[in-house]
This record gives structure tokens, sequence and C-alpha cells, in this order.
């Protein structure tokens, strides 16, 4: 039954198909058989993930897979403080990651809050209140101002009905319902004949009948696209799973290598696998598990500093890889609250927003027009505004608090009271004598009142109709000639522009007319005097415009995609400078396209409007298929699809709704655009210092490698053990790259363009200088070594003095890793306080394990001689110097 057009059926028709009368109802007994039959009207429950099934997911990497094998291979070889060791940096992996990532995707729930818990119905002939996971299709359910629509209704009866639907199609304004089918292809936006589940009565009353519950109600089938949608692979997720292999294949490579050299060399079966194991180990940056979810964590924070909250760490990063941001218009691009604009007098334009530069800056403020011409044609046209208004503004110690009614009439009252006009007083100093309010069928409202000049109707509604009943314009000598053409051609032009535009009228009444005006049919007289018109719309919010710009800089293209009509979203577009091809594509070419013309669509195409959920899925799979990042910014219910398909979906946290909030990645606390713009930043600063913490950690596992195998080739002792080994990458090196995420990033950070997603975290450059840096350390150490071995010192001393070289090599590189392309020199070494004081303490604390028996014994090293630090010195100024060379000649390349 979900499945027929019921929107394209007349009522009789409906009510019989579900045999029901709608004056009666369903009896009671009827509703519980169709309960048990069809469910209850509900959304469904999903699970939360498991804190076991969290932890689990940790250990789902191949780099913590090699430590694992390592963990287990020391058990196997007796080497139980190396497996203590190995056991530790993978704890401490699982309780950071399980830490950040202990949420559940909450979407569906959400959505269930959507419905009303309880529903006005007729059952055996009388009204009572029922809860509405009760309804079942045929309940005749009644509504009025104030109400959420408790499942998806076919309207019945309506009596000035107006139902805010922005949550489920994107559109600002109320829509206006009626009783009357409409067509069999109309998108839901356009099924006036429905009211959905979720939307709420913003004015008017009305009767409908359920043919919808639950899942199958429009509400139920966003929620199960949520459902069954797949949470794309982030970028940085990716990225990590190439790096992961390569890490994977140089530990394997490396390990055969040694193993089958040390054998072929006569070297004993269990010291080769204990070399086997510190390889392993000395590739493997076990620092990174640790660095990453810091770095990203640090993120996290810069970005809720700057109204960014985010949810899932990967987000962060992929921000910065963002080329791409389809964003909603209604609550994202745009203010979601009618504005008055502009208006046309017979004296002239006149602008309500300081900003509104149209008309070549020629309009006159209102409120200055309003002193120059204080009873002219502005004043009156202010006034019938007010007076034809049913709205409410709650005002509290001077200020707008809330307000109740129409948002259109809302945003009348709102422009009055800005130019000067209090609505109250205005409603004080008139006596109404009649009010007859919108109607459909007459599309327009007025309002008879005694003013101190006498009886006066004034009235408000559609330009071409209005026009119909006047037939002189407002002059400052009287009534003039009325041209009604020019004035139609005028609300066509504002119309063009985005504007919802609204014509106002008055008729000078005699007593005796004034007194009939009730009785008459039409109730309205001829005559009527036009006094101007007005248009509004939901304004772009402040700062959009150089958001945009500041994206299009950096690179990333911004689409619009909403539920609101094409014209309306074009002149937004327009003003925000979002595209400068006047093309837009509506929901219902979309739905005739195929997925290739969708693809190839997507490219040429800037502004998508009458989008349903569905179209608006289909839209981010297509840019997807072209391999750019999408972000997706949305407020509605409407978005909760798309929101979750995007590579990061970005909600509004003030205005938005639970479910946008729960489907996304990231929300903004102000809901404003710009600061998806702030956020962008610092996306490509995490992933920058994710970048740098790599290459620093890998050019450790360079040195580390080149050095065993040169040491067994040579015939040389292992220069370092694997517990001597994770403690360089996890305690000394592990306190500098955590410090490295504390980097505030590269000048020009938003001046580059996205990375692409196949763009490895470790790029040719940083592969190069790994290999040059790495090579430099390993002969740097092993002269140490060797020096300590022809000294005569101990096999402690000898490790001692190579591991400590790699220590101090280390701290002077993680400079070298402060900037990819800048000189160590500039970047200022009191630029990163927190990495100063990391390498201090890293340094103290290797310093004190040299001379500790528990560390010594568990490291097998013992303090460098006096004759050695110098030899470390050198070391160090070489690494330094490599690293110096390097950027001079990629620089000039």
């Amino acid at each position: 039954m979900a499945t027929r057009p019921w929107h394209a059926l007349h009522h009789e028709e409906v009510l019989d198909a579900l045999e029901v009368e709608h004056e009666v109802g369903l009896s009671s007994e009827e509703a519980a058989r169709r309960l048990a039959a069809e469910g209850p009207n509900e959304l469904g429950r999903d699970e939360p993930r498991g804190n076991f099934d969290i932890i689990l997911s940790q250990f789902k990497s191949p780099l913590i897979y090699i430590l694992l094998v390592a963990f287990v291979v020391t058990l196997l070889i007796d080497e139980y403080t190396d497996a203590a060791v190995i056991a530790a940096v993978l704890v401490i992996n699982a309780v950071i990651g399980s830490i950040q990532e202990g949420k559940a995707d909450r979407s569906v729930h959400a959505l269930m809050q959507m419905a009303a818990p309880r529903s006005q119905v007729v059952r055996d002939g009388t009204e009572v209140e029922v809860d509405a996971v009760e309804l079942v299709p045929g309940d005749v359910v009644l509504l009025t101002s104030g109400t959420r629509v408790p499942a998806d209704l076919r309207l019945i009866r309506t009596t000035a009905l107006e139902v805010d639907e922005s949550l489920l199609t994107g559109e600002s304004k109320p829509a206006r319902k009626s009783a009357d089918p409409v067509g069999e292809e109309a998108l839901a936006a356009d099924r006036s004949s429905m009211a959905f589940m979720g939307s709420a009565v913003t004015s008017g009353r009305a009767r409908g009948v359920v043919v919808a519950t639950a899942l199958d109600t429009q509400l139920g089938t966003i929620a199960e696209s949520i459902r069954a949608e797949e949470k794309p692979q982030t970028p940085l997720q990716q990225r990590m799973q190439r790096f992961a292999n390569i890490i994977a294949v140089a530990v394997l490579g490396s390990t055969l290598v040694a193993f089958l050299l040390g054998l072929s060399l006569g070297e004993p079966i269990d010291e080769m696998f204990l070399t086997a194991v510190a390889l392993a180990v000395a590739v493997v940056p076990e620092g990174l598990p640790v660095a990453f979810p810091v770095a990203m964590a640090l993120g996290v924070r810069r970005m809720a500093q700057r109204n960014a909250i985010i949810r899932s760490l990967p987000a962060v990063e992929t921000l910065g890889s963002t080329n791409t941001i389809g964003s909603d218009k209604t609550g994202t691009l745009t203010a979601n609250r009618m504005t008055l604009v502009r208006g046309w007098t017979p004296e002239g334009w006149v602008r309500f927003l300081d900003d509104d530069t149209s008309r070549d800056g020629t309009a006159v403020a209102a409120r200055e027009h309003l002193a120059d011409h204080p009873e002219g044609a502005l004043a009156s046209s202010v006034r019938t505004a007010v007076l034809t208004s049913e709205a409410e503004l709650v005002v509290r110690d001077g200020e707008v608090v809330d307000h109740r009614g129409d948002p259109t009439e809302v945003a009348l009252l709102a422009a009055a009271r800005a130019v000067g006009r209090d609505p109250r007083e205005l409603t004080a100093e008139a006596e109404v004598l009649a009010h007859v309010p919108f109607e459909s069928d007459l599309r327009y409202s007025f309002v008879v009142v005694r003013e101190e000049a006498g009886a006066v109707l004034r009235l408000k509604g559609a330009p071409e109709r209005v026009l119909e009943l006047c037939e002189h314009l407002h002059g400052a000598e009287g009534p003039q000639p009325l041209d009604a053409a020019a004035v139609l051609r005028t609300a066509e032009e504002m119309a063009t522009e985005g504007l919802r535009v609204l014509a106002l009228a008055e008729l000078h009444l005699d007593v005796e007319t004034a007194a009939r005006i009730d009785e008459q049919t039409p109730p309205v007289p001829e005559g009527l005097v036009l006094t101007g018109l007005v248009g509004m719309q939901d304004p772009p919010r402040e700062g959009v415009r150089d958001a945009i710009a500041r994206a299009r800089h950096a690179g990333i293209r911004v689409l619009m995609i909403t539920g609101d009509h094409a014209v309306t979203a074009s002149a937004i577009a327009d003003q925000l400078g979002i595209s400068e091809r006047p093309e837009t594509l509506q929901g219902a070419e979309v739905e005739r396209m195929s997925d290739e013309d969708l693809r190839d669509a997507v490219l040429a195409v800037d502004v998508f409007a009458r989008v349903a959920p569905d179209h608006k899925l289909r839209v981010v799979r297509a840019l997807r298929s072209h391999d750019q990042v999408v972000a997706v910014t949305g407020d509605g219910v409407n978005d909760g699809p798309a929101l979750k398909a995007a590579d990061i979906g970005v909600a509004m946290g003030r205005d938005g709704t639970d479910v946008a909030r729960e489907a996304s990645d990231m929300v903004l606390t102000d809901d404003n655009f710009v600061s998806i713009a702030n956020a962008v930043e610092e996306g490509r600063v995490v992933f920058e210092n994710v970048r740098k913490v790599t290459y620093f950690l890998l050019s450790t596992g360079a040195a580390a490698i080149v050095a065993i195998i040169t040491s067994i080739a040579a015939g040389l002792p292992l220069p370092y053990v694997p517990a001597a080994l994770l403690w360089l990458n996890v305690v000394t090196n592990g306190l500098q790259d955590v410090a490295l995420a504390f980097e505030k990033g590269e000048p020009d950070v938003l001046d580059r363009p996205p990375r692409r997603r196949e763009d490895p975290i470790v790029n040719a450059v940083l592969w190069e200088r790994t290999v040059l840096t790495g090579v430099t350390m390993a002969i740097g150490s092993l002269w140490v070594f060797t020096w300590a071995i022809d000294a005569g010192l101990t096999l402690d001393e000898q490790r001692g003095a190579a591991l400590t070289t790699l220590v101090v090599a280390m701290a002077a590189h993680v400079y070298n890793a402060r900037s990819e392309r800048r000189s160590i020199l500039v970047t200022h070494i009191r630029g990163n306080p927190f990495l100063l004081t990391s390498t201090l303490i890293a340094l103290s604390i290797h310093t004190a394990a040299s001379y500790w028996e528990p560390t010594q014994l568990v490291l097998q090293i013992a303090p460098v001689t006096g004759q050695g630090w110098w030899r470390i010195a050198v070391v160090t100024v070489a690494v330094v110097l490599v690293s110096e060379v390097h950027k001079r000649l990629r620089a000039r390349r």
C-alpha cells in the first residue's frame, strides 16, 4: 500500500481504498488488527558497537600484525624483556584508539526523536489522543498549528494549512497544503496533498488519513538509506593502508636478507632469529600508532576552538584532502530565516538590509525614506504589512527573543520594527472591523481597520492577484494612474533575483461599505490603491561569500545541493560567488539521468535544485566516482544519507537536526559555513604534521636497517637489541614525534591545491631524504660502534655508543623534520616550545637510562665515554647538513 500514488488520487478514492470514513475513523478493533499486521509506527533501532568490538578493531592494521608476530617470536626464543616492551606498545595503542573511537552511530535513534509522541485521531466516531507508535494506515489524524506530523498523511480537508518541511526538502519557506490531488510524477517537495512524518505545522489546521507508517514513510526511507549506506574509507585510512603494506614488504625483505646473510656466514640460528626481530622492530615505526591519534586529537582540539567539533578522528585529515564541498543552502549558506531585503514604491526603491547593493546601490535605506516621507507609500505599506499579519514577535527588554506564526509574516513584522515602526503600537492604534486570513484560492489576506482618517481596507498578497484588484497607484498628492503591466514586470524581475514578492494595497472606505465588507462576495471591492511591492528571501549568512572565495583559492570547488526552487538557488549562488555558470540542474532532471550522464553533469553544474534525498545521494556518489574527496554540509533530515555517503559529512550544531549531526563526521557549533574554511586549514596542518612524524620515525628505521645488515655483512656484533630499538622508537623519539604534532603548519598551507586521494603519506621527496639521512645516521652510528670495538670497550659500552649516536642525531633531525621545504635556520627553535621541551627531556631520560642498572640490563648498554661524545657531535652535524643540502637542491629543481 505504501507504494501507491496517494498524492495523485482524490481523497475519496484514498478513503475507499483504506476502507474508512473520515467522520467516523477506524474502530478500535480494526485499529488493533491493523497494528498487529503492520507493526508499530517507529523507525527501528541499531545497537551500538560493544567495547570489545571497539578494542578488537584497534588491532586490525598491518603495522600491528607485524608487532604481534614479533611479540610471539620473542616469547618463543625466551626474550621476555623484549616481549614485554612490545606488548606495552600494543596496549598503549589499543587504549588510545579505543578512547578516541568509543562512540556509536546513533543516526536512526535521532530519527526516532522526530516522531510525535502523541496524536489526535478519530476512532469510533470520537476524537481521542493516542501514542504515535499506535497509528495505522487508515487512521484519521487531526492537525493543528504547532503539531508535528506523526505519519505520512493524505490530506482530506485543510484550512490555511502551511507545513514546515525544510528538514525533509531543504525549502526554507513553509509549504502550502490542500486536499487537491497532484500529478503522479510530482516529487515529494511538490506533493501539496500530503503531510509527511517529521514535518511541523506552522499555521492552519487539517484532517488527513494515514497512508504510511514507520519505515514506509518518507522519513523511514531516509532512515533505511542512512542504515544501508556504507561509510567510505577516509583518504588517510587509504594512505595508511598503502603505507602499512610498504612497511610490511620492507620488514619481510630486510629480515629475510639479514636472516639468510647471517646463516650463510655461519651465525647461529637463534642469534639470527633475534636479529630478525630487531630488524622488524626497527622497520616498524612503533611510535606512529600513538603519534597518529595524538596528532589528530590535537587537530580536534584546535578545530573545536574554531567552532568545529570532530566526531571521527580520521575526518580531521579528510578535511585537508577535500577538493569538493557540496553544501545545502537553507540553514547552511543562508540563515534559515525569511528577511525583507528590498521594496519598490512609486517613490523609488528602498532597501531593508544595509549590505544590499542591488539596483546599483541606488536604493535608499528604508528608515531614511520613512523619515523623508512619513506619510508616503512606504509608510502605508509598512502599516498594511503589520495590520494584516497574524504573526507575533515576543519582545523582552527591547529585544526580540522569540516569534510565532508564518515566517513570511514574521519577516514583515521584524522589518517594520527595524525601520522604527513598532508593530505593537501600530496594532494598538487601529480598531479591527473585519479580517480575512490568507486562503490559497483567494491568494491574498486583508483587514479592515478604523484609523484617524476613517475606515481603511489594507490588503497583501500575490502581485498578479493584487494588481487585478487595483486601479490606482499611491502618489504624494493622491492616487495616480496605474500601469499594471509595468508593475508586474517589476515584480517578476524581483522574483528572478530569488525574492518572494508580495504586493500591498489600500482602500479608504465609507462607513457603510466598511460595515458590509464581510457580507460581500467577493469580499474585496475593486478600485484599490497599490502602495508598493516587497521582496524577501532567506539571506546568505554573514561571511559566507568570503569563506567560499577562500575555499576556491585553496583549490576547493563549492557546489550548492538544495531542495529549494531553482530560481532561488541560482540567485543565492550568484550572490555568494559559487558559480559563474548559469546552468542549474533540477531534481526531476537528475531522476531521468543515467549514472553515466550524471557523472558528466556533476563536473559541469555547480547548482542542484529541487533535489530529493536520493538525488543528493546520487550526486555525492557521482562526485566520488571521479576520485574526488567530497565534503557534504547540511542540517536537515534530507541531508542524512548524503552526509554519511560523503568522505566527510558536516552538520549544523545549533539549528541542525539530530539526524544530520549523528550522520556526520563534523558538527559546526556556530552553524556557519565560514568555519569550514578554518577547519580545512586545520585539516591540512594535521596531515602535514602526520607526514612530518612519519618521515622522522622512518629515518630511524632506515638507519637501523642499514646499520644491522651492514654489521652482519661485516661480521660485527648486533649494534642494537630489539628492546633498545623499541626504546628509541617509543620513548626517546616517541616524546619528540608527539611534540611534532603541535606544529602550527606552513605559512602557505591554503595556497596549495588539495592533495589527491592517491597521494602517499610520505612523498618521493621525503623518501629520498629518508634514505639520505638514514644512511648518514647508520654510517655515523657504525663509525662510533667500530671505534668502541677497536678501543677495547665492553659489548654493552659498544652498543651504548651506537644507540646514543642515534638518539642524539635524531634529537637534531627532528628539527629537520619541522618543514619539508624551509631551512632549519628559518624555523625558529622556539617556534614549537613543546618540541624543545620534549627533546631536552628525551636526551635527559636516555642519559639517565645509560647509568641506571635496570635499564642498562634491559637495553644492554653502558654510558658513553668522553672520547665518544665528540664523534657523536660530528655525526649530528652531518645529519643536519645532509638534510639542508637536499632541501636546497630540491628547491632549485
